[in-house]
């Protein structure tokens, strides 16, 4: 009996390693609770900020760690921190309130963690007898409204989210917490993420999933815009546009974010899993698996229909965050992201490896972290039957990147967004472009943090146009996601500034806001804060407020 025919093995070289650390500084105080400033604080300007940046630039990001006795063990379950940099003539404020989650009100009651987090469990209930406490080892974990990751927007409200079915609405000038939303009051989902992205007509998308008897479904959600306002929250008309089949139902795939073009919606199904049959008495992290040896699938559909590409897209296995940017061109989808070849570095954030005091162990901890890079896939919309195997169907002039028809699909190669001199910043994440005017369009620059500690310690520019870095980098200075706010009488793409929030473990009370001018990339101004920040996640610009 003759065997299957079958796909060959195709070979993808793996990312370039940055150079090997040594002598890394202890970054203890950047993960360290704070206070919060709830009352609005003058800032101290050095140089100037331009006149025209008027607005809020809104950050979140975990800032309390421990709750009497009992401690956080991973970075991303700190108690949320909403931080607010109010920008006008020049002048900056800063306050910041912690989330009135669920949450952090009981945990704060309690005076101890009762609520689950990524990475850490819940400790039972010392009242309880010793039965409820043994059998509460079997619970699943229920899901945290700790909104630590982003701020977000639908319908105009404003909104601190994470990766369960929970937001919260929030006043983006008081910064108070509003109502708490549940994604499955609307729509049947269990979660959605943090990263949604936006259209011109106003719609907002998503990517959520559910579990039911039927197996595991990954969903893409339409949000459609709203006319008027309204004082409560509202995500009336949501609705799933796509439903995905996991590839293993007991072992769903990690996601953190997806693409989206102009008529597409890509989600990337990666090598990195949850163990549902583990669930039970388990925090996230501890049912999560890096699995190198799976395909990483790029699932396609139409964004307005719903329907999917019947074309199955693959590469191997790669892990990835945050996308870039996706565009259109002559036929060609292209899709450019943040990628490395190592999944396992989401559990590696725990509270013990960042506590680590400078030394051999610390550089041994940093250099065995996998290199985040910039890399771009190519697919083909258009795929013939009659295309011939093994060639590549790719005809761009400006990439190097390859899709090749085979007997399952099409195998996509990627080309590298970046020269050597990437490396010697610790690659890069955190990516952020001029969305406003370039989102889901062809485009030129793209913004990051450098990694050459385990959190940001530059901030990039990258021109595609020849792969050219501009550079904002000092020694002790840890800055954040650099946003971009593009400039009102823009013509160039890069018109605009940069901002970021920059911190150092070196001096208590000496954080600042940084203000760049996006096309040179040098300093315009800074607005320091007699304030501790600690590290934080995401954030945006509200031009409104």
């Amino acid at each position: 009996m003759s065997k299957p025919a079958q796909d060959p093995v195709y070979k993808v070289p793996a990312n370039k390693k940055r150079p090997s650390a040594s002598g890394l500084e202890f970054i203890g105080p950047l993960v360290s609770s704070v206070e919060e400033t709830p009352d609005p604080i003058s800032t101290v300007i050095k140089g100037q900020i331009p006149s025209w940046v008027t607005g809020s630039f809104l950050r979140n990001g975990p800032g309390k760690f421990e709750f009497g006795e009992s401690k956080f063990t991973h970075w991303f379950d700190g108690m949320a921190l909403m931080h607010r940099f109010h920008i006008k003539d020049g002048q900056v404020t800063y306050s910041s309130r912690f989330l009135r989650s669920d949450s952090y009100v009981q945990n704060a009651e309690n005076n101890r963690i009762v609520v689950s987090e990524f990475g850490t469990l819940a400790t039972p209930d010392p009242c309880k007898n010793f039965f409820a406490r043994f059998f509460s080892r079997f619970q699943i974990p229920k899901a945290t409204d700790n909104a630590i990751v982003s701020f977000v927007k639908y319908n105009g409200d404003f909104y601190v989210s994470t990766e369960t079915n929970f937001m919260r609405r929030i006043d983006p000038v008081s910064l108070e917490t509003k109502e708490k939303v549940d994604w499955s009051k609307y729509i049947a989902i269990n979660a959605a993420t943090a990263h949604p992205h936006y259209d011109s007509e106003g719609a907002t998308y998503n990517l959520g999933n559910s579990c039911n008897q039927k197996g595991f479904f990954y969903h893409i959600l339409r949000v459609p815009p709203v006319e008027g306002t309204n004082d409560i929250a509202d995500l009336s008309g949501a609705e799933i546009l796509c439903s995905i089949p996991a590839s293993n139902p007991r072992k769903p795939s990690y996601y953190h974010s997806f693409v989206l073009s102009e008529n597409y919606i890509v989600f990337i199904e990666q090598a990195i899993q949850l163990d549902l049959l583990k669930i039970a008495g388990r925090s996230i992290n501890k049912v999560m698996s890096w699995n190198p040896d799976l395909d990483t699938i790029f699932h396609v559909a139409d964004r307005r229909t719903g329907q999917l590409i019947k074309t199955k897209y693959y590469s191997s296995a790669m892990f990835t965050l945050h996308q870039i940017n996706a565009y259109e061109d002559n036929g060609y989808l292209i899709m450019d992201m943040c990628c490395g070849d190592d999944g396992n570095v989401m559990a590696d954030y725990t509270m013990e490896n960042l506590r680590r005091a400078s030394g051999e162990e610390l550089d041994k901890f940093f250099n065995s972290l996998g290199t985040i890079l910039p890399r771009r896939y190519v697919l083909p919309l258009d795929v013939m039957e009659e295309e011939p195997n093994d060639h590549n169907l790719i005809n761009l002039p400006y990439t190097t990147a390859s899709a090749v028809k085979t007997i399952t699909g099409v195998f996509l190669t990627h080309e590298d967004l970046y020269n050597d001199d990437l490396l010697q910043y610790g690659g890069l994440e955190f990516p952020q472009i001029n969305y406003t005017y370039y989102n889901a369009r062809p485009y030129r620059y793209f913004y990051a943090c450098g990694f050459g500690h385990l959190f940001g310690d530059s901030l990039l520019k990258m021109d595609l146009e020849g792969k050219k870095l501009k550079v904002w980098r000092h020694v002790g200075l840890f800055p954040s996601e650099p946003v971009f706010v593009p400039a009102p009488d823009a013509k160039d793409e890069d018109d605009g500034v940069v901002m970021s929030v920059v911190i150092t473990p070196r001096e208590k009370k000496s954080s600042f806001l940084l203000v760049l001018d996006a096309k040179t990339f040098t300093e315009l101004g800074r607005a320091e804060v007699p304030v501790d920040i600690p590290f934080g996640t995401h954030g945006l610009f509200n031009e409104m407020s």
